[in-house]
């Protein structure tokens, strides 16, 4: 496999290199020595074995610092992460090579009906909740800072009928900012992804009368770049001016990003306003049991609301073919999910933490797994 990111976690260290749209992180082999467990330090499980997850390049930051984590006290246990994408991740895991997923968008209807290679027969999937963040729209244009949006206007941008920077649905809402004559690129994402489900979702909930199409997790027109991963996004805005994309807020390496006109008022984005809005929306109706997706109310108005929000999730099975496997993914799931899981993700990919109702009930989920 060629990749551009490699972290490698071990008890003792861990190395990041965040230069690419593709990550694989590894814990320290199982047959390597454990640690010791002196002073403060964590008592080390006897847990062996191998996980291997595939998917969301959002939730990569945070996978960095959980398998750190979960490394610390399961020295001999080897946890893998590919941040292919969320479309990915979900295929992979339904066709039995990775162990789990990581993905930005629930498993729809279809894939829940699917037969998952590493579950046992008659088992369902379950979505887990584990990792908050906003997404925000990125831009590069020269003198132009602060920039201010409304749903609409995003949407015209994105969908290819705001061509150029000093069209008067911006400049109408930037009074006092030297807009460009310049056209205006756009840079989408061209793998199955989760962000642009959740992008998408929330210009199909809030700018109904320009975006008609329904929410989806490949890009539905035709107009702008298309770049893998959010870090590819990311790195395609960078190298071009004039341009404006979208990604996760841990992805977005030093871009501006725009104001979100939300309500009447305009909003930066912010962590706690991506987890209120969640914090606030139901979990979806008409699924397995022990299912955690959240049906993110997208036009959600409150102060200091970021209603582009991101869940990401866990994916794994409700019971799993291999019982070795179930208590490893069990274990891991365990520590994402928990305080310590929460903080360290939080840290690494300033992310939002859980809130503590929504927590107790991913823990609970999690203690079905078998």
């Amino acid at each position: 496999m060629n990749v551009n990111r490699r972290i490698v976690t071990r008890a003792s260290s861990i190395a990041a290199i965040a230069i690419a749209a593709t990550i694989v992180l590894s814990s320290c082999a199982a047959n390597e020595a454990a640690p010791s467990t002196s002073g403060s330090a964590a008592p080390v499980s006897k847990l062996t074995g191998t996980l291997n997850g595939i998917g969301s390049s959002a939730q990569a930051d945070a996978e960095t610092a959980w398998i750190a984590g979960f490394q610390t006290s399961n020295p001999n246990v080897t946890v893998n992460y590919d941040s292919q994408g969320s479309g990915a991740g979900r295929k992979a895991f339904i066709g039995g090579s990775a162990d789990f997923a990581g993905s930005d968008a629930a498993l729809n209807a279809t894939e829940q009906a699917a037969t998952f290679t590493g579950c046992a027969a008659g088992s369902g999937a379950i979505d887990l909740p584990v990792y908050i963040s906003p997404i925000g729209v990125v831009y590069n244009v020269e003198g132009v800072k602060n920039l201010k949006l409304d749903a609409n206007t995003i949407a015209g941008i994105f969908k290819g009928t705001i061509t150029k920077w000093n069209d008067p649905a911006i400049a109408s809402q930037n009074s006092g900012a030297t807009l460009p004559s310049a056209a205006i690129s756009t840079v989408h994402r061209s793998d199955d992804s989760g962000t642009t489900q959740n992008f998408t979702d929330y210009l199909a909930a809030v700018a109904k009368t320009v975006w008609t199409l329904p929410a989806g997790q490949t890009w539905p027109f035709p107009s702008g770049d298309a770049a893998k991963g959010n870090q590819g996004v990311v790195a395609a805005v960078k190298a071009a001016s004039n341009s404006i994309g979208y990604a996760d807020q841990s992805a977005a390496g030093g871009l501006d990003i725009a104001q979100l006109k939300v309500g009447s008022a305009y909003e930066s984005i912010s962590t706690t306003g991506a987890a209120a809005v969640v914090a606030a929306s139901p979990i979806e109706t008409g699924r397995h049991a022990n299912d955690l997706a959240i049906a993110i109310n997208r036009t959600d108005t409150s102060k200091g609301a970021w209603p582009i929000a991101l869940v990401s999730y866990l994916i794994t099975c409700q019971t799993y073919a291999d019982s070795a496997k179930a208590t490893l993914v069990k274990a891991y799931a365990t520590y994402v999910a928990s305080e310590a899981g929460q903080k360290a993700g939080a840290a690494q990919a300033k992310s939002a933490p859980l809130a503590s109702d929504l927590a107790s009930k991913v823990s609970a989920a999690i203690a079905t797994i078998k």
